[in-house]
């Protein structure tokens, strides 16, 4: 029995088709359970979790701790808005900050309005501190970079998918190579006016696009040489998806803003954040920015146990491990294989290429395969499906997905 032909499913898939917009494009599994590192379907069919919620997450599905976090506070104060102080959110800004090292955090709830509230930032800073003149700062970003789909962050996208027809775009930002050092030297050299590098330390939508070793390191000199601001767009790889608690840790660099989201919940409330220094966060005064719902209780108290269950449970450790195994394996795998070319990531990030063209429905057709034999995965860019299970995964668990994998390729070798 097909996917579809399931009872239940095709109900589901119909009522998203007739009344959603149609802005996804889900493999055809309609789920209603989590916990841990498994999901199960309406038919009660259990699956491995391999996209965590795009690394949301990390924790695993229904994680206790961040759970009771939520019904406890959801029980006693829900939102006040920033109209009020609470008696949770200075607990968290305390915790957060903390945490990660920075004088002080900017709460809001999505990835994309804190890249927003990121570049907002290093704009005002760039005018009150740096003494760009008004309306002329420029912010360096990467190609086939992925930071959200607002209005501006798809002007500087390479995705056409996501800018089309979507215009006029914002200007003020300059596209460089990524992992290329010397063509961020040169925009430096030669620019006027750059106030920030907004970069992914590694550009996991792209495909987990690893840069070579050094390069996020070289980078952060050459910002502090050119007293531009270096902000890192944690949102995916932060919170030990990468084997590190940052992925900017494994080249000790300590972005002057951090952006995080996603796993900052463990994918059970909308929770992101903006951390900086109080020489750039000061320049933020009363009402030039904000949130309704940023920096609400919940929020505050999901996010404090959800960092807690990373540190607690050794997450980042768990991750580099098990990500070690997990390309070991798949790199044994393809030594001899004809439909996989490469295997590359960090930590539990982790992308396999396909040997077809990225207009292919190749990787499309290996990740229904997959769910049929019990593994969920989503291609991305066509021709490349990402690995990225929750971080709660035991080794036992981890090489029984192997075995998964490998056997669903082998219906692929040609």
């Amino acid at each position: 029995m097909s996917i579809l032909e399931k009872s239940g499913a095709a109900n589901a898939i119909a009522l998203e088709d007739k009344y959603g917009a149609h802005n996804y494009h889900p493999l055809p599994v309609v789920l209603n359970r989590g916990e841990g590192v498994y999901v199960w379907d309406t038919d009660g069919k259990r699956y491995y979790d391999f996209l965590s919620a795009y690394s949301a997450v990390n924790q695993g599905h229904c994680h206790p701790k961040i759970v009771n976090a939520l019904i406890s506070q959801a029980q006693t104060l829900t939102l006040t808005s920033r109209a009020f102080y609470n008696d949770k959110l200075g607990k968290y800004e305390e915790f957060v900050t903390k945490y990660f090292g920075f004088d002080k955090v900017l709460p809001m709830n999505t990835g994309a309005e804190a890249v927003e509230t990121a570049i907002k930032l290093c704009r005002k800073w760039a005018y009150e501190r740096k003494g760009i003149a008004e309306n002329e700062a420029k912010i360096i970003v990467c190609e086939n970079n992925f930071h959200g789909r607002t209005t501006t962050i798809i002007s500087f996208s390479n995705d056409e998918g996501a800018r089309k027809n979507f215009g006029p775009y914002t200007a003020g930002f300059i596209k460089i190579a990524y992992d290329d050092i010397a063509a961020l030297e040169n925009v430096l050299k030669t620019e006027t006016n750059i106030a920030g590098f907004l970069v992914e330390p590694i550009q996991g939508e792209a495909g987990v696009y690893v840069p070579a070793e050094g390069y996020l390191a070289k980078a952060k000199a050459l910002c502090e040489a050119h007293n531009v601001l270096f902000i890192a767009d944690e949102v995916q790889t932060g919170i030990a998806r990468t084997g590190r608690l940052l992925a900017v840790n494994h080249e000790n660099v300590q972005p002057d803003i951090l952006i995080l989201g996603k796993a900052l919940s463990g994918g059970a409330y909308p929770v992101s954040a903006v951390l900086a220094n109080n020489e750039i966060m000061n320049v933020i005064k009363p009402g030039q920015h904000g949130s309704t719902f940023g920096g609400n209780p919940i929020a505050a108290a999901v996010a404090i146990a959800a960092l807690e269950v990373v540190e607690e449970e050794n997450l980042a450790q768990n991750a580099e491990a098990l990500g070690k195994l997990f390309r070991e394996k798949l790199g044994d795998y393809i030594k001899n294989s004809t439909i996989v070319s490469l295997v590359r990531g960090k930590g539990l990030l982790n992308a396999i290429i396909i040997n077809d063209t990225e207009d292919s429905s190749t990787a499309w057709d290996i990740c229904m395969a997959l769910s049929e034999n019990g593994l969920l995965a989503k291609p991305t860019h066509g021709n490349i499906i990402r690995f990225a299970p929750p971080l709660v995964m035991t080794e036992e668990q981890l090489l029984d997905c192997v075995n998964i994998i490998t056997t669903t390729l082998k219906d692929f070798e040609k």
